[in-house]
């Protein structure tokens, strides 16, 4: 097949079905009416002479062809899209960009309304997606674009093509409810360990950090809930006796609504760092570095 004959706004539209799973929504997607996109897949089904996409209830399913080349489809339109962006201007308050973000949802409390607020004052076009990311594909949607930048701790080994720079440090601090019967504005560590507690995480097993460092020191906790979000964690703490342990931004913008005691954690911990993550293939690129400017502004505020 000679690159000469290919039509890469084909390439586009494999891509879209293929992340939209149908195409009516690959057609809302990509602005384009529903006829068009059937169209532009019977193009791609006679140059790729095969089905490509297969009807399955009401979303279309790859087919194991699909499925081989859509990693490097994607790797190929991101690359062409960088270099055109390299080339061209960026002017933040003409540009209707949308940018994607991977961050956790202790970090978007923290995050979201001040980059919103500059947003709004700079770029009143572009567009902000915030979503949660996988660890283990950290790098790959870096890499296919899926991602624009990400905020998390700090993650290891990393590839050489994944930058990253340190923008908060936030240390962990104990939450209790404002009329706890064991705790009166202070907090020892024989209080703390006599109490029960909240382990927030998004992962279903596992210790925290806070776990593992009282383990290293020969101590042990009772968890008697483990829940995914801080702020349910917050309403908890708030109707209960339980203690939680968590960073200290987030809880006091969470005390606001729930008027919950903030402690010191009464051993000396590692903060929680949070690192900007990004590729090494949009260093360069003017609307990337552009949002990562300002995410290291909200957090140097």
């Amino acid at each position: 097949m000679h690159l000469n004959r290919v039509d890469l706004n084909l390439l586009v539209v494999l891509d879209a079905i293929y992340t939209e799973g149908g195409i009516t929504r690959a057609a809302r997607k990509l602005h384009l009416t529903q006829p068009a996109i059937s169209h532009a897949l019977a193009r791609l089904r006679e140059m790729f002479g095969d089905q490509l996409f297969e009807r399955q209830g009401q979303a279309m399913a790859p087919t194991p062809l699909a499925r081989g080349i859509i990693e490097p489809v994607r790797r190929s339109l991101r690359s062409l899209e960088i270099t055109l962006n390299q080339v061209s201007q960026f002017d933040p308050a003409t540009s209707r960009h949308k940018f994607t973000i991977g961050v956790r949802d202790v970090l978007e409390a923290t995050l979201l309304p001040a980059l919103m607020a500059r947003v709004e004052k700079q770029a009143p076009h572009i567009e902000i997606a915030a979503v949660r990311a996988d660890r283990r594909e950290l790098e790959s949607e870096l890499a296919m674009g899926s991602l624009d930048a990400a905020i998390d701790v700090l993650l290891l080994p990393l590839s050489e093509n994944i930058r990253h720079t340190p923008i908060a440090m936030d240390p962990l601090v104990v939450v209790a409810r404002k009329n706890h019967p064991k705790i009166k504005k202070k907090l020892d560590l024989e209080t703390y360990l006599a109490q029960e507690h909240i382990l927030a995480s998004s992962r279903r097993s596992g210790p925290g950090l806070e776990d593992m460092e009282l383990a290293r020191q020969g101590h042990q906790r009772s968890v008697r809930l483990r829940c995914q979000h801080y702020f349910a964690a917050c309403s908890v703490v708030s109707q209960t006796d339980l203690l939680l342990t968590m960073p200290e931004t987030y809880a006091r913008i969470a005390s606001r609504q729930f008027d919950n005691q903030i402690l010191p954690f009464p051993l000396a911990l590692p903060a929680m760092d949070a690192h900007l993550y990004w590729h090494a293939n949009v260093e360069e690129e003017p609307a990337n570095r552009w949002l990562r400017e300002r995410i290291r502004e909200v957090f140097a505020a």
